[in-house]
């Protein structure tokens, strides 16, 4: 029996305008960096996590205004909880992921089984057991999660501007990981968030739907981007100096 949560999500405000969100009880293979953006006339939530529990009644002091959910791309750690949203934007090759996920997933090894445990594991994510170590309310039937259908409102593809009123981020096409992967990119302030294009862990370019090749190209465009903090969808944020040692350690691999 899995222990009730006393809460779903923990919360760090980084700055005045952006707030990290994650999934403390969801293993580190499938815990998302979820994204708030505040913006003038319109917030983004960049990724929404695994949907086990709700997000919007979680965060709703955050959802002031109207709120956009953005899927980085449509892996379900990403869009878990982007049903909960009125509005939505992806890139145009996964928009129909979003709308019908074809992967609707899982949450207990039982379900999953032991070929998933080993690839992963294989990849640089061991762990054993379930996806979570805790259920979010009494009653929770971890054996019927499943994605939800979304609603998709707005398509984007490279040079895209998502404008806030008072911030612009262009949209980064950076596939490799998944065909449809995008990244959000403030020129003004060197901020990148990155989705699963870039992290500070071990990368995966070899499950369903990624593409080495095209991926190390996607890499190289990274390492010339003069970024001042990437907010990435997994593990820590971090600087110039770091993203040019994990593209390098990427593309030395990939050699």
């Amino acid at each position: 029996m899995l222990p009730i949560a006393e809460r779903w999500f923990e919360s760090r405000r980084i700055d005045d305008d952006v707030t990290l969100l994650w999934e403390p009880h969801v293993v580190p293979l499938m815990r998302c960096n979820i994204w708030h953006v505040r913006g003038r006339d319109r917030d983004l939530v960049i990724d929404t996590g695994m949907g086990v529990a709700s997000l919007r009644e979680a965060a709703r002091h955050l959802f002031g205004k109207s709120v956009t959910a953005v899927a980085t791309h449509t892996h379900i750690d990403h869009i878990g909880g982007h049903h909960e949203f009125e509005h939505t934007l992806v890139h145009e090759i996964e928009a129909d992921n979003l709308r019908h996920p074809k992967d609707r997933g899982a949450l207990l090894g039982s379900i999953l089984g032991p070929d998933f445990a080993r690839k992963m594991a294989a990849w640089g994510y061991p762990f054993e057991g379930d996806l979570i170590t805790a259920i979010p309310f009494a009653g929770y039937n971890a054996a019927t999660y499943a994605l939800k259908d979304s609603v998709v409102t707005e398509t984007v593809v490279e040079g895209d501007v998502i404008d806030l009123g008072d911030r612009r981020f262009e949209v980064l096409h950076l596939p490799g990981h998944s065909p449809g992967s995008i990244g959000l990119w403030e020129a003004a302030t060197g901020t990148l968030f990155s989705g699963d294009a870039i992290y500070d862990g071990p990368l995966l370019d070899e499950i369903g739907g990624a593409d080495i090749p095209t991926y190390v190209r996607t890499m190289k465009r990274l390492r010339e981007l003069p970024v001042n903090v990437v907010h990435a969808g997994h593990d820590p944020s971090f600087g110039r100096a770091r993203l040019v040692e994990l593209a390098d350690a990427y593309l030395a691999k990939r050699a």
